[in-house]
């Protein structure tokens, strides 16, 4: 009829969709949508979720938004940019919940699936410690530092500190890059130099540093370059 709403019950069937089959077969501008609906009770929110996916170029770039950013976005208030800001945020503990301490990481695909979690979701490059045992048990994962969107700081201090509290017989070293690549760059190596001196003082061997880039890592042990550093 002519009178019809072609949206009405349109959130009720993609919660049914959901329900039934998850996010398969669901465009991503879909899937912004339904979880829009739990902050904007009612209208149409369609437009708003091309809105915010034109603006930040994907949905990756969607969930990587600062707070600030997101309220720039018109039909954008508090409770959708919480929202948003959220979900990457509970993503990250989930990932972070399965990986408990005294898991044993005797390799390093091992290190990697365990360290991954730690940028999942970050908009910003950080810098992560793990410490270890002699026998590569988890003893602590502590986020050391967070830096601008190129480059973080490593900070030797809060680093022995933190491996020293624990007992730590050795560490692993872990940040993030942004620009797609997980290539240690010449800063890299010069930061890990820098880290593997102040840990030899205390004792503490500098097992690997890996650097991270979406669903990749680089071992700097595995291409060779801490062995040059040693």
């Amino acid at each position: 009829m002519a009178g019809d709403n072609p949206h009405k019950g349109h959130r009720g069937r993609a919660r049914e969709q959901f329900r039934v089959r998850g996010l398969e077969g669901m465009a991503d501008h879909q899937a912004l949508e339904l979880l829009l609906f739990y902050a904007i009770p009612r209208g149409d929110v369609n437009a708003l979720a091309h809105r915010l996916l034109d603006t930040f170029g994907s949905l990756p770039g969607v969930f990587h938004a600062s707070y600030e950013n997101l309220l720039q976005v018109e039909g954008v208030g508090e409770h959708t940019a919480v929202l948003i800001r959220l979900m990457p945020a509970l993503g990250q503990r989930y990932q972070q919940r399965l990986n408990q301490t005294g898991d044993v990481l005797d390799t390093t695909e091992r290190l990697g699936a365990y360290l991954a979690p730690e940028f999942f979701g970050q908009s910003r490059e950080s810098l992560v410690l793990l410490c270890l045992d002699a026998r590569r048990k988890v003893l602590l994962c502590r986020r050391l530092s967070e830096g601008s969107l190129d480059g973080v700081a490593f900070h030797a201090r809060s680093a022995l500190e933190a491996a020293l509290s624990c007992g730590a017989a050795q560490v692993v070293l872990a940040h993030n890059h942004l620009s797609g690549f997980a290539v240690p760059s010449r800063e890299d190596v010069t930061a890990t130099r820098q880290a593997m001196a102040a840990f030899a003082q205390a004792g503490i061997y500098l097992l690997d540093h890996l650097v991270f880039s979406g669903d990749d890592f680089v071992s700097m042990r595995d291409t060779g370059i801490l062995q040059t550093l040693e």
